[in-house]
């Protein structure tokens, strides 16, 4: 349908913003970083204020030196406004990074970073819970929240208080 569509001079469902991958068996996973395949659905309440959480405990990137596997649960919350990431677009971006060099610190930013220009959210912070490599486990936080708008200093609050209080580790 949607290249009939196409031949006919219209817009694909994705080249319209509408989500094109849910429900779609047989839709293939990236090989490597792919921004791309992220999908957004309107913010049925943009007049209200919550938080969207994520949880991803089978994180995995490569070491971008030595090319060994890194493992972390991605935690990513966020304020939506107007638009909403789609769950499957994001589990597939996410499982892109699994081929894909970058530092602990780096792969949190950009993640954090393309959601943002993704969907323009009011606040969104993300959190990476590396497991232990050579003896040591790396946790980046980045958050960011709207410039102009009580987001920011959420946003600087959450960060200058974050994990003054560790956490107790009993699953690594």
């Amino acid at each position: 349908m949607e290249k009939a569509e196409k031949e006919r001079g219209g817009r694909t469902g994705e080249e319209r913003g509408e989500i094109t991958i849910l429900g779609r068996s047989g839709i293939k996973y990236p090989d490597t970083y792919s921004p791309e395949i992220l999908e957004t659905f309107p913010n049925k309440h943009p007049e209200n204020d919550y938080f969207v959480k994520f949880n991803c405990p089978e994180f995995t990137s490569l070491c971008p030196i030595t090319g060994q596997p890194d493992f972390a649960t991605i935690t990513i919350s966020y304020v939506p406004d107007i638009k909403m990431v789609e769950s499957k677009s994001l589990k597939m971006y996410l499982f892109g990074y699994r081929n894909y060099g970058e530092f602990h610190e780096d792969c949190v930013n950009r993640i954090m970073k393309d959601l943002i220009a993704l969907m323009d959210p009011k606040y969104i912070e993300v959190w990476g819970k590396f497991l232990p490599r050579g003896g040591i486990s790396i946790d980046p936080y980045c958050n960011y929240g709207r410039p102009g708008t009580k987001w920011e200093q959420v946003a600087w609050d959450r960060l200058s208080g974050h994990d003054m209080y560790p956490e107790k580790i009993d699953n690594r």
